[in-house]
């Protein structure tokens, strides 16, 4: 999977996102170099989902199924 800044430029290649305990840890490559591994933590996942409001849910909820 691939994450693109706003210029569409290539961020980050995400080669596995996976369980360590109750974290979830992100691992990949940054600008096509640097490898990262970044942990999510429960209160921090917690903190994202309010950053959500109701039409973006929605949003989340149909980006799979578009091209």
């Amino acid at each position: 999977m691939k994450i693109y800044d706003a210029n569409s430029q290539e961020l980050m290649q995400v080669r596995a996102i996976e369980r360590d305990g109750n974290d979830l840890v992100i691992r990949g490559k940054i600008f096509g170099a640097m490898p990262m591994v970044a942990k999510l933590k429960p209160a921090e996942a917690r903190a994202a989902l309010k950053l959500l409001d109701a039409r973006t849910i929605l949003f989340l909820l149909t980006l799979l199924f578009r091209r």
